[in-house]
């Protein structure tokens, strides 16, 4: 091979060549280090950020210094995505599953239940639904309010937890304007995660742990079970618990109730005292494979996203399904179509007993109201009354929590399982009393095929209740509204 020399003697123009390559060569490693350094010094630079106050309640305040965060957090006003069995959009439970109204009877859950809609709109539909009541009946507590608003905690930080609990939810209207938002879970000063629900950290004391020792994974999922989870209203005060003394599980909170002879209400069809279960999603999620692996809530429905050279958490919380390559797909390899269908198999098989179940227990309770008609006593009706219980409770402990089972599957189909069982021994029991007392078993049932028929059952009149509900929001809401202006020179706007 010629030296280069005689290459460029020979042909004069190949030294050009090498020149302009060099300079491009050169251009774009130049080009390449002053991106990685930009993208480096972005994703470094302390954002210059105004100082905020310690319960400071507005979103839009925070959003200031934290734009990413806020703009993501809106996207939960979005009620366009709907999977297969939930999402953001309105879904009318009580029309799609009617038997519900027959298993609520004497419960506001009955009047009005939907799919719950995203964080931004947790005051509106607080508001506007019928279970808190009109101008004629506003009979829910104060302690309603507790899950709802990043007010909660500035006006507990004045006048403590419980009294903030005494009273009704509508003498609380005015201070409670703000959504679910920022500072339910940042500390402002160093946007750490924090605990501002005191229910969560007297739970942990009462299991002999000490809930500032938690991880910070741990904290990704213990700021979303300061709401998402199962909880009661203890006393007169109304003085807001969890039942985790005796552990996570169905089982073990069902125990924790019986032994305290606690009821929320009383059946109006069957008597039988009655549980009603919250929305248990991390009791549901501490039992599940997702927990044990070290997974947090946030992982999944908070997962991160990148701007540039900037990481951040999209406070856009939602459904998995509507991310799968920010949740999902971090772990787990396979397809998109793959992933969601196997979470609909999983919770297709959830819904498929629970709709079972949900049949049982509704006709349990009518059989039950047909065993007191004919007669029987309290004594011989006390062990299917404790069947009717637990059967419905142990539903509604699946039912009730987000994600139709997927957070637990294997236990979400036991202890549905459980359920049906329970009903199922509960009218076993009936038809024995029922014959007993002359009556032909199968009884015939009223028609609660439909929500219309099911609220006639219970003699509703659901026109005359939503005209006391908008009645209520003109009066009582205008006048929340012009008191927090008034005290705070604000709304938030929704």
């Amino acid at each position: 091979m010629k030296p280069v020399s005689e290459l460029l003697k020979e042909k004069p123009w190949l030294g050009w060549v090498f020149f302009l390559a060099t300079v491009l060569i050169v251009f774009l490693l130049g080009l390449f280090a002053s991106t990685v350094v930009e993208r480096r010094a972005e994703s470094f630079t302390l954002q210059a950020v105004k100082p905020i106050a310690d319960w400071e309640p507005r979103n839009e305040v925070w959003g200031e210094n934290y734009p990413r965060e806020y703009e993501t957090y809106m996207k939960t006003l979005d009620t366009n995505f709907a999977s297969k069995h939930g999402g953001s959009k309105d879904i009318d439970y009580l029309e799609k599953y009617p038997e519900l109204v027959i298993m609520w009877a004497g419960y506001a859950f009955a009047k009005d239940y939907k799919q719950g809609r995203g964080h931004g709109h947790a005051i509106r539909d607080i508001r506007n639904t019928l279970r808190t009541g009109g101008v004629k009946e506003s009979p829910q507590p104060a302690t309603c309010w507790s899950c709802k608003s990043t007010d909660v905690p500035r006006v507990m930080a004045k006048v403590g937890a419980a009294e903030f609990y005494k009273g009704k939810w509508k003498d609380k209207g005015a201070e409670i304007v703000n959504p679910i938002g920022c500072q339910d879970c940042h500390d402002p000063k160093s946007m750490n995660l924090r605990i501002t629900r005191p229910a969560l950290v007297e739970a942990y004391q009462r299991r002999g742990k000490d809930i500032t020792k938690a991880s910070r994974q741990e904290m990704r999922s213990l700021v979303c079970a300061q709401c998402h989870v199962e909880y009661y209203f203890k006393g007169d005060e109304k003085y807001l618990t969890f039942p985790w003394d005796n552990g996570f599980s169905a089982d073990s909170m069902e125990a924790y109730y019986d032994k305290m002879d606690y009821k929320d209400w009383e059946h109006t069809l069957s008597k039988a005292p009655m549980l009603k279960a919250q929305h248990p999603d991390y009791e549901l999620f501490m039992t599940g494979i997702h927990a044990k692996r070290g997974v947090s809530c946030s992982d999944c429905h908070m997962p991160y996203k990148s701007e540039g050279g900037v990481k951040f958490t999209d406070h856009h919380i939602q459904s998995p399904l509507a991310n799968v390559a920010n949740s999902c797909q971090v772990c787990h390899r396979e397809e998109t179509e793959t992933l969601i269908q196997d979470v609909y198999d999983r919770q297709d098989r959830v819904e498929e007993l629970r709709r079972i179940a949900e049949k049982a227990i509704a006709s349990a309770h009518l059989e039950a109201k047909a065993a007191w008609d004919a007669g029987a006593t309290p004594e011989e009706m006390k062990p299917a009354l404790k069947l009717i219980r637990h059967a419905q409770w142990r539903w509604d402990w699946v039912a009730a929590a987000n994600g139709l089972g997927f957070h637990a599957p294997v236990e979400a189909l036991r202890v549905v399982g459980t359920s049906l069982a329970k009903a199922e021994e509960a009218r076993k029991t009936l038809a024995i009393i029922l014959i007993k007392h002359g009556k032909t078993y199968p009884v015939a049932l009223p028609d609660f095929s439909t929500k219309a028929k099911a609220q006639a059952i219970l003699g509703f009149d659901i026109p005359a209740m939503v005209a006391d509900k908008e009645e209520f929001l003109k009066t009582v809401a205008k006048q929340w509204d012009e008191e927090a202006r008034k005290r705070q020179g604000f709304l938030y706007e929704y």
